[in-house]
């Protein structure tokens, strides 16, 4: 059989198999990433059951991530599954897409859905309003990450990765009931405050301690929420 028909009939077999591929594909549209890129692993209870195909800047300023999911747990991703950038578990220097299941029965998604994408804190919340605990261990961690993490930064990069960190605290606690808010003025409050002044301390022996200010007026708003 001559090299070229060959090719054809190949290239036409691959073509029929991808027909009958099963797999979902779903857009999920992220305000940040967080470093994701393509490639990485799609996680849903502690299985490997797709990846990122693609990541697209969008002109609003958001980020719709591609992902595909395998046929195998295509019935696992429903309406009441929500999607969140977290740490690779096996690899914390690379990103992951986690999909957690507020409730395990839903309408199927179609091919080619669009999302929400959401934090991982707000998930928990949304998942269980009245059990806090869980979502305040999530945050106290992440918290303690990025204490460790801010040891390795320059001040005007700490000053943005914190103020960050505080937008979306911030968001959480309009969001959510009195318990949290409470919990959160109690247990994280604190610890934040201390973060800016250590900050502080370190960027007034430079003459830059006014670069800390946008932190102080978000820890105002946060203990009058």
């Amino acid at each position: 059989m001559p090299k070229k028909t060959m090719l054809i009939l190949l290239v036409g077999l691959v073509t029929s198999l991808g027909c009958f591929s099963n797999d979902l594909n779903v857009k999920i549209r992220f305000d940040q990433i967080n470093g994701l890129k393509s490639g990485e692993k799609v996680l849903f209870e502690e299985n490997e059951i797709g990846q990122v195909t693609d990541i697209f800047y969008e002109k609003e300023g958001t980020y719709l991530v591609d992902v595909t999911i395998r046929s195998d747990f295509r019935n696992a991703v429903t309406d009441h599954s929500r999607f969140c950038i977290v740490d690779d578990p096996v690899d914390p220097l690379r990103r992951a897409v986690e999909m957690i299941a507020l409730k395990r029965k839903g309408r199927p998604l179609e091919d080619g859905a669009v999302v929400r994408g959401h934090t991982r804190l707000g998930v928990l919340i949304e998942k269980t309003e009245d059990d806090v605990s869980k979502a305040m261990g999530d945050l106290k961690e992440r918290l303690g990450r990025f204490s460790e993490d801010m040891k390795e930064v320059p001040e005007n990069e700490e000053i943005k990765r914190l103020q960050k960190d505080m937008d979306l605290l911030l968001e959480e606690m309009k969001r959510s009931g009195a318990a949290f808010r409470d919990k959160v003025q109690k247990d994280i409050v604190p610890q934040i405050q201390k973060q800016i002044e250590d900050l502080k301390k370190r960027l007034r022996e430079l003459g830059r301690e006014k670069e800390a200010e946008p932190l102080e007026t978000r820890m105002d708003q946060m203990r009058r929420i």
